[in-house]
């Protein structure tokens, strides 16, 4: 191994990854190229392994100048054999990971981190050829090459309930959000980012943030949205463990650039983030890395609990009183991050008088609640509305509401035995706790006067516990089966 200037041996240990051979030997990190090939890069050939060593060293020289020292060649009876990129060592007590599983307070270090991608990001180059990866097919192409890679995990590792619905979300989140893309392109968020954003590659030093490890071997993965890289770490804090620093970082980012991102496409690029990382812990998996499929499957959950939350979403969920519409309602609020709204707590509100189901206050009611919903849509979150939805002129109320805010509407009955209705209304009035008012006697005026409503997919809720029944609606809406 040729290093110039380069002092004696040391001590070493090494650090394995998918694609990689790390070698630590006292002040310096010798990073070797397995000779390997996957679907998105192949390592077979030495002169391809040198120029991505240099390429690595070029690219990460920006935010990391000092850490990168250059190449140097492994060599045998004179002649080149491999090569490593050759680095300067950084004190693991620095690492961003070591740090936020600490009990140590990273706020500020989050803040400096994030100021540190502000100026990485708004000096990056910007060209048409970079804007076109964050195009809706660009994209649909990428999740479609990691859907063909993740293919043999599927069963062996990862969960094909959850990786039926990942599949399905995106590919439907990117068939809504064309125009919300396009927007991000031409107010020039597409730049030439870092692409692998993860905290146990970043260094709070004394003096300054170093971030190491960026994309090398495909610009196209590299390319994107600035929304994307903040996702990426963001995604990285909460495996972690650290939901808090996560927010606390894509805050600082966001107050740093002075613009928000769009809720919806935070989430996306957050799944999308945590479904490449899942493929990659899948990938070491098969070269038998302990813990490396239980990480793939954590990772796998976060991509879709983020896919859901991705949805910019008016829910209906209705039914007669005691049909358990708002158990189910909450616990999909639970399960998405989607706001809830009630026409029980708009009631209890509102300055109805004596009869508040009367047609005027139930009119008021859910003007309010619409209302209220709108103002959320607006703000690019979802909602889910806990109401009865007895009429057509209701939901025809809400339809207008879910198109004026951009949102998709979705419609959920819930019905339940007769019997069972009963048992549960006088069982919540007995307690006393709930904001529902309505008697045995307001369910059979309003089961009378129920329209018919064909467009919501029906929820039998008489057996099924609320978290079974939330988990199969949300398959459902992802238009993956009805439910029963």
């Amino acid at each position: 191994m040729r290093e110039p200037g380069h002092g004696a041996a040391h001590s070493a240990h090494v650090v394995e990854t998918h694609i990689s051979v790390l070698v630590f030997i006292g002040d310096r990190v010798y990073k070797l190229r397995k000779p390997v090939r996957y679907d998105f890069l192949d390592f077979t050939d030495r002169p391809v392994r040198e120029a991505d060593c240099r390429r690595e060293v070029e690219l990460n020289r920006r935010l990391a100048p000092d850490v990168y020292l250059g190449v140097a060649d492994v060599v045998m009876n004179g002649e080149p054999m491999d090569h490593m990129v050759v680095m300067r060592a950084l004190p693991e007590a620095r690492r961003l990971a070591t740090l936020v599983r600490g009990e140590a307070d990273t706020g500020a270090l989050i803040v400096d981190v994030a100021k540190t991608l502000v100026r990485f990001h708004g000096g990056a180059r910007r060209a048409p050829v970079i804007s076109a990866t964050a195009t809706p097919g660009v994209l649909r192409s990428q999740w479609e090459g990691n859907f063909s890679e993740v293919d043999r995990f599927v069963g062996p590792v990862l969960d094909p309930v959850v990786e039926e619905e990942i599949r399905a979300l995106a590919v439907r989140w990117l068939g809504r959000n064309a125009a919300l893309l396009g927007e991000r392109i031409a107010h020039g968020w597409v730049c030439d980012g870092h692409g692998d954003l993860q905290a146990e590659d970043i260094f709070c030093l004394d003096d300054g943030v170093r971030i190491l490890d960026c994309i090398e071997f495909s610009d196209e993965l590299r390319y994107g949205d600035v929304c994307a890289d903040v996702a990426f770490l963001a995604m990285d804090l909460e495996r972690l463990g650290r939901p808090d620093a996560a927010a606390g970082f894509v805050a600082a980012y966001e107050s740093e650039c002075g613009e928000r991102f769009p809720a919806p496409l935070l989430d996306f690029y957050i799944a999308q983030r945590a479904y490449v990382r899942a493929k990659v812990a899948c990938l070491s998996d098969e070269q038998g890395v302990t813990g490396a499929g239980g990480a793939a499957r954590q990772l796998h959950l976060l991509a879709l609990g983020h896919l859901r939350r991705a949805r910019h979403v008016l829910l209906l969920v209705g039914g007669l009183p005691g049909t358990g519409k708002s158990t189910l309602a909450r616990r999909l609020s639970d399960e998405t991050g989607w706001a809830l709204l009630r026409t029980d707590e708009v009631r209890r509100e509102l300055e109805l008088g004596d009869d508040r189901y009367a047609p005027e206050a139930v009119a008021a009611v859910y003007d309010e609640l619409l209302r209220r919903a709108r103002d959320l849509l607006d703000a690019g979150a979802s909602v889910v509305l806990d109401a009865s939805w007895v009429g057509d002129d209701q939901r025809a109320a809400a339809a207008k509401t879910a198109q004026e805010g951009g949102a998709e509407l979705a419609e959920l009955c819930c019905t339940c035995d007769d019997a069972v209705a009963a048992a549960r209304i006088g069982e919540r009035l007995e307690k006393g706790k709930d904001a529902s008012e309505a008697t045995e006697a307001v369910r059979r005026a309003m089961a009378a006067s129920m329209d018919p409503w064909p467009a919501a997919v029906v929820v039998d809720t008489s057996r099924d516990g609320a978290a079974d029944l939330a988990a199969t609606a949300l398959r459902a809406l992802a238009g993956l089966g009805p439910i029963g």
